[in-house]
Order: structure tokens, then sequence, then C-alpha cells
């Protein structure tokens, strides 16, 4: 099984994509506009990461 798994792709040339790490569950968003790119975990409102529940 890989470690990370893409669930959420929008945009071509300013691509947005959220990762999944099916380890602990949290999830990334990544961020790529021309050369720079990003990326950062994604928080709830209070500032803590997004997990998705493990099957």
């Amino acid at each position: 099984m890989e470690r990370f798994q893409k669930v959420y792709q929008q945009g071509v040339l300013d691509v947005m994509e959220i990762w999944v790490d099916n380890e602990t569950g949290v999830q990334y968003l990544f961020h790529r506009s021309g050369n720079a790119a990003g990326l950062t975990p994604l928080l709830d409102r209070e500032g803590k990461p997004v997990v998705t529940p493990r099957e």
C-alpha cells in the first residue's frame, strides 16, 4: 500500500490537490502554480489537523 493517496484535484495550470497520509489519516493541501509549489496540513477551526478515519 502506498503511504500517500491523492483524494481530490482541481485545476490544470493552477493546481490544488488534497492528499491523505494512509498511516496517520492526516490530510494535506498541495498547491502548484507555475514553478512554485507548497504543501501544508489541512487544519480545522481549532487549528488541529484534519484526519480521515482509517478503515
